[in-house]
């Protein structure tokens, strides 16, 4: 009975129904009730995504805009949190980056997007991990400048479509989709519907995410499903397409603890940032970018066996443990599983050989490069 009441007290997102209705297995998740898998099983739900195109609800994940009286001053604003820069974001574009605390450690990864018109200059649109959402708002009324003020959206859904045909499939509905290049973000219409369509994802296939009126989730989803190249997928698919396409996910790739240069991120720093500092725990960043981090995430094959999780201890062979498994499972297209962990950089060059420890049974494995499946972005640049 007390688990009754603890599911009753879950969130749900505006297409909970249709999950029901489509046969969705739902577990709890950041709060919400959300699908993990549907009637046709995880490993089916990762093969059509990276055939065709899947339809994720990740309407729990934590919408939010900030808004300032001009671009530069929001921009500043942003960047005074994250090492990332966003003054020289173009309008219609999107970029990753990372809220730090002072120590340099990732409170959270996010997705920013500078709307594409100048009626919305000042703006930026962030979308947030759900685990996160309310450590990030109180970080951000904390620490925002006082001519910045945080908007959080309550009643928008976001649905993502992912896969080879994602973008010719939303563009049926939509036909701005087409257009938009990579990490390119527009305003427009979905059969009539104002939503707000971002080119990016989370599988490291082409497609897209739509934010949607909440009210208007469900049959935007129906008639996304109604395309016989799109299938539903739950959160167990989601995270062995993103597991194979190399990608962090908090919580277990990424922690307080843990700095963008040890996580292998990067690419979320731009160099006048990381050049001038003035950014939370820019000193350790700028010394790690210098002289290497003592530890660094890698990615690991292993020699058949069973799939290695999160907390496996990774270990040299026949020696010491020398790190951890933050992420693993089986990976249908590699074909084995895989894992992502830390350990001491010295040990981090691809081939290297290692041993996992599940059950207590040493599993060889060896570092592998990433991501593990070929990424399939959209590349076409913009005019």
């Amino acid at each position: 009975m007390a688990m009754a009441t603890e599911v009753t007290e879950l969130m749900q997102t505006p297409l909970h129904d249709l999950h029901l209705e489509l046969g969705a297995r739902m577990v709890p998740f950041a709060g919400y009730t959300m699908p993990v898998q549907y009637q046709n099983g995880i490993l089916a739900e990762h093969l059509h995504t990276r055939s065709k195109a899947g339809l994720f609800d990740v309407s729990h994940m934590g919408q939010l805009v900030l808004v300032g009286p001009d671009h530069e001053t929001t921009a500043h604003a942003l960047e005074a949190l994250t090492p990332s820069s966003f003054v020289d974001l173009p309008r219609g574009r999107q970029r990753y980056s990372v809220l730090l605390n002072r120590e340099g450690g990732v409170i959270d990864d996010l997705m920013v997007t500078r709307p594409e018109t100048d009626a919305e200059d000042g703006r930026l649109y962030l979308v947030v991990n759900a685990a996160r959402k309310e450590v990030d708002i109180a970080h951000f009324r904390k620490n925002l400048q006082d001519a910045v003020k945080l908007e959080v959206i309550e009643d928008r859904a976001l649905i993502a479509v992912q896969g080879p045909e994602a973008v010719n499939a939303v563009a049926a509905h939509a036909p701005q989709a087409a257009d938009l290049a990579f990490m390119s973000a527009c305003s427009t219409q979905f059969d009539g519907i104002d939503c707000h369509v971002g080119r990016a994802g989370y599988t490291g296939e082409d497609g897209v995410e739509l934010s949607v009126p909440a009210g208007a989730a469900e049959p935007i989803a129906r008639a996304l499903l109604a395309d016989e190249r799109i299938d539903a997928v739950g959160l167990g698919a989601r995270d062995s397409l993103r597991l194979e396409a190399g990608l962090c996910l908090y919580g277990h790739d990424l922690d307080e603890t843990t700095s963008p240069v040890e996580a292998s991120i990067i690419f979320c720093m731009q160099k006048r940032r990381l050049e001038e500092g003035g950014f939370p725990g820019a000193d350790r960043i700028q010394r790690e970018l210098k002289n290497g981090p003592g530890r660094v995430r890698i990615g690991v094959r292993l020699n058949g066996g069973v799939p290695a999780r999160n907390g496996a201890e990774i270990a040299q062979p026949d020696g010491p443990v020398i790190g951890t498994v933050t992420s693993g499972g089986f990976c249908p297209v590699v074909g084995a599983p895989v894992a992502m962990g830390y350990v001491p950089a010295g040990f981090a060059k691809t081939g290297t050989g290692l041993e996992l420890i599940v059950r207590n049974r040493r599993l060889p494995a060896t570092v592998s490069d990433m991501p593990f499946v070929s990424n399939r972005y959209y590349r076409k640049s913009n005019p």
